[in-house]
């Protein structure tokens, strides 16, 4: 409580670290850039959710996440898992001792038997992400923030966590183009902190671009 509590006494004190999921600039850019790319790509995400429900599975997955002020939310994403994806993790953890090691440390798993073929390249094109655009005009989500957590991964963050409940999470950010899955949990906290307290307009402008670089070449993805 107590490292929580300076944490949150020196993030008052910065100046250049505003409340971002109040925003006015930043909104008005989520909404207008949300539209634009779901015009942009209305057509593909069509084609795309067909893809994934020719195996009898939904097309779209929604999953609990921490948004801003420690609100929760149902962050979207194309399905890239076996339906049954939870049994298959458990059974996974409890026979596979590096399996379980390598989940521990970054909460991801390089060979995961979860994903589904479409998934797969869904997962490596980073296309599984884009109906989060529709999380960013309803407001759950920015264009650019930290990464979208789960409950479970509050821990991780310890003192830092009032950072990250400071804005919305973001469709990309700093871990994305910054190693995304070759980053450890520790490096991805000072990331999230990193952005909030250094955040400006042109901040997401310059993420956004180098944004595009990494999806096409596909670094980090898994």
């Amino acid at each position: 409580m107590a490292g929580t509590r300076s944490a949150m006494q020196a993030m008052d004190r910065l100046p250049g670290c505003p409340p971002l999921h109040r925003h006015r600039v930043k909104r008005a850019f989520d909404i207008v850039g949300s539209l634009g790319l779901l015009a942009l790509f209305g057509p593909l995400m069509l084609l795309l959710a067909w893809m994934v429900a020719r195996d009898g599975g939904p097309a779209v997955f929604g999953h609990r996440r921490v948004g801003a002020d420690g609100r929760p939310f149902t962050c979207l994403k194309f399905r890239s898992m076996v339906v049954n994806s939870a049994e298959v993790l458990e059974r996974l953890l409890a026979t596979d001792e590096t399996a379980r090691s390598e989940w521990l440390a970054t909460r991801k798993l390089r060979n995961d038997p979860r994903i589904t073929p479409v998934g797969r390249f869904l997962r490596k094109s980073s296309l599984d992400e884009l109906p989060q655009l529709i999380n960013v005009l309803r407001g759950d989500m920015s264009l650019v923030g930290p990464r979208p957590i789960i409950d479970d991964e509050v821990p991780y963050y310890r003192a830092c966590f009032p950072f990250y409940t400071r804005c919305r999470p973001g469709l990309t950010g700093l871990w994305q183009v910054s190693g995304r899955s070759d980053v450890d949990y520790v490096r991805r906290v000072q990331l999230d902190t990193a952005y909030v307290v250094g955040w400006s307009f042109w901040t997401d402008i310059g993420i956004m671009l180098r944004t595009v670089r990494v999806v096409v070449k596909g670094s980090g993805a898994y």
